[in-house]
């Protein structure tokens, strides 16, 4: 099931990027991340291989399918706002579920991405690099291609293996289908 493109105008583009940023947070949680707390995050999303679970949990349409050429791919973002604006992440409950899309119109659950705002973070835990189930994030400046302001993010993949690391954000395995942020 394709779900329907959200049309962000300024206000909302705003809204989500503070929710975004509410959401990312409370990122402060650090976990050993070790085997045992990768398969409780596969637990736990099990459910979203569907994609109309994800759409019914809350979860929608973020940006468009991300790529970096001869680097990698994220795939399709799907961001639960009401994660988003809470300070606290929780492994379990990812803010961002990550799709490849599907030649027939689909999408298949790839990955998990973690997110915390550069400013609520620093404004709760202090000015230190947020980590999650034992890896450090990665720090995205702002000027970035989403219009965030700074930001944290880790990726986790899950559902599809990726040769570059399994928190490594490019997956050389994953392709856009032509329908990228970089037109591939």
């Amino acid at each position: 099931m394709r779900p329907n493109r959200i049309g962000l105008g300024p206000r909302a583009s705003l809204a989500t990027a503070l929710a975004l940023a509410a959401l990312v947070a409370g990122t402060g949680l650090v976990a050993a991340g070790g085997q045992s707390e990768v398969a409780a995050v596969r637990q736990a999303t099990v459910q979203y291989h569907d994609l109309q679970a994800a759409l019914d949990d809350g979860y929608e349409l973020f940006y468009v399918c991300t790529e970096e050429p001869g680097v990698g791919t994220m795939g399709q973002h799907f961001v639960k706002g009401s994660l988003v604006a809470d300070p606290a992440v929780d492994p379990l409950q990812p803010e961002v579920l990550v799709y490849a899309p599907k030649r027939n119109g689909d999408y298949k659950l790839v990955a998990v991405e973690y997110v915390t705002l550069k400013p609520l973070w620093d404004e709760a835990f202090g000015p230190t690099t947020p980590s999650i189930l034992g890896d450090e994030m990665e720090f995205v400046p702002e000027g970035n291609r989403y219009g965030l302001p700074d930001f944290y993010e880790r990726h986790l993949w899950l559902w599809q293996g990726n040769p570059s690391g399994l928190y490594f954000e490019w997956n050389p395995n994953v392709s856009c289908l032509g329908n990228g942020d970089n037109g591939g």
